[in-house]
């Protein structure tokens, strides 16, 4: 693997890192709980996040047809009773490898037209590249929102 190829791979490793980290040590109930006026908790963090690399991920190989076999978006923030924290990041841990996989061989430069979208410029196209620096930047985001639910769940911190 080259430089590059290994940089994605081990930033975007990190930033997961932070985000399945605030839910250590937490049970399913807690990982239920809403902490602050977001409508998110930290295992709809985790099976958003996870759900958002796969389509990502798929886009890159099947372009924007990846986005309408999205499914329930509003199901896919919420960790229901039957949904258990170690299944939600044994899903994320599977979406993250082969999102590496991907990382280690698609072609980087290769680009898939977006979808129609009013947050997508009419007519933008994406390389594979810069999709994986979109999956880091939004984990990156999340593994923050998830850390501020964390603190407010029982004062722990990700880091410190």
């Amino acid at each position: 693997m080259n430089r590059e190829r290994a940089d994605l791979v081990e930033t975007l490793a990190k930033h997961r890192f932070f985000l399945r980290n605030t839910t250590r040590d937490l049970g399913d109930a807690d990982a239920r709980k809403r902490t602050t006026v977001s409508a998110l908790h930290l295992g709809g963090l985790i099976k958003h996040v996870a759900a958002t690399e796969k389509v990502w991920a798929n886009f890159i190989v099947d372009g924007p047809s990846a986005f309408a076999a999205a499914g329930d978006w509003e199901a896919l923030h919420t960790m229901f009773e039957h949904e258990t924290l170690e299944e939600l990041l044994a899903e994320y841990e599977k979406v993250a490898a082969r999102t590496d996989e991907l990382i280690a061989t698609v072609d980087l430069d290769a680009d898939q037209p977006l979808p129609p979208a009013p947050w997508f410029e009419a007519g933008a196209r994406w390389s594979a590249r810069r999709v994986l620096l979109h999956l880091i930047a939004e984990t990156s985001q999340h593994a923050g929102h998830a850390d501020i639910i964390r603190e407010s769940l029982d004062g722990a911190k990700s880091m410190g």
